[in-house]
């Protein structure tokens, strides 16, 4: 295993019943989950947030028909109403969460809010998911998160396809006991290029991605493209290896 030492800066954290997949990650990441069900207005069930799908995205063909994690946004303050709701119909669903403390007429209550404000995550097929993206009576409020690419003269929206290895990597930031976690809708460059590594252990392991000295501390992070960056607290450097 090869050491990687730099200098480098992320805070979120999921419902209580959100676990992240274990595949490709080390023993101290979350178990491995079942595959979800395609929804039927029929089903009802709870978030699993646990899945493998595959990562290849170079299609179109291949993203329609493929499941995949898809960003999902709402308007204002009805991310977890939908989320919900996607969950009613045993949708996999992750929805990042963070818990805050605060007083309310004397006494210390547990608030629970948004991660990513209007953002939440589902996985599947494209089409299967546009079924409650375009259910106007139940969710009218619910679309895609769109990447924009120029082709020739032309501006063509896609909803944004999230990697199964950064999808990983955000549960198990999001899901760390941690203070000092950092997420941004904004991108950050450091984490944009650079040495890609890997976290072997402490809480943050098998997290992949950029390494670099953010807020004064070395920190791992992700730049999840157009919609945010999510980057780890601080992590020593024995516990980087280098990805080739």
């Amino acid at each position: 295993m090869e050491k990687y030492c730099a200098t480098s800066d992320v805070k979120c954290t999921v419902g209580d019943n959100q676990t992240p997949p274990s595949a490709g990650l080390t023993s101290n990441a979350l178990p491995e989950v079942r595959k979800p069900i395609k929804p039927t207005d029929s089903q009802t069930g709870v978030s699993t947030n646990n899945v493998q799908s595959k990562t290849s995205v170079n299609t179109n063909k291949d993203t329609k028909d493929t499941p995949h994690w898809y960003a999902l946004r709402t308007t204002y303050g009805r991310e977890k109403k939908a989320y919900e709701y996607l969950l009613s119909k045993n949708v996999v669903t992750f929805y990042p969460t963070l818990k805050s403390i605060k007083i309310v007429d004397g006494k210390h209550i547990t608030i629970e809010e948004s991660r990513i404000p209007n953002i939440f995550f589902a996985y599947g097929t494209e089409e299967e998911l546009k079924t409650f993206v375009y259910d106007n009576i139940n969710l009218p409020y619910l679309r895609f998160y769109y990447r924009h690419t120029h082709v020739g003269n032309k501006i063509v929206k896609t909803p944004l396809v999230i990697p199964d290895n950064q999808m990983n990597s955000l549960k198990i930031i999001c899901t760390a006991d941690s203070d000092d976690i950092i997420a941004s809708t904004e991108e950050v460059e450091k984490f944009k290029s650079g040495q890609k590594v890997r976290i072997t252990e402490g809480k943050f392991a098998g997290v992949t991605g950029i390494v670099a000295r953010y807020q004064s501390q070395q920190r791992v992070g992700i730049v999840i493209d157009g919609l945010l960056t999510v980057c780890t607290a601080y992590v020593p450097s024995a516990f980087i290896e280098k990805i080739i």
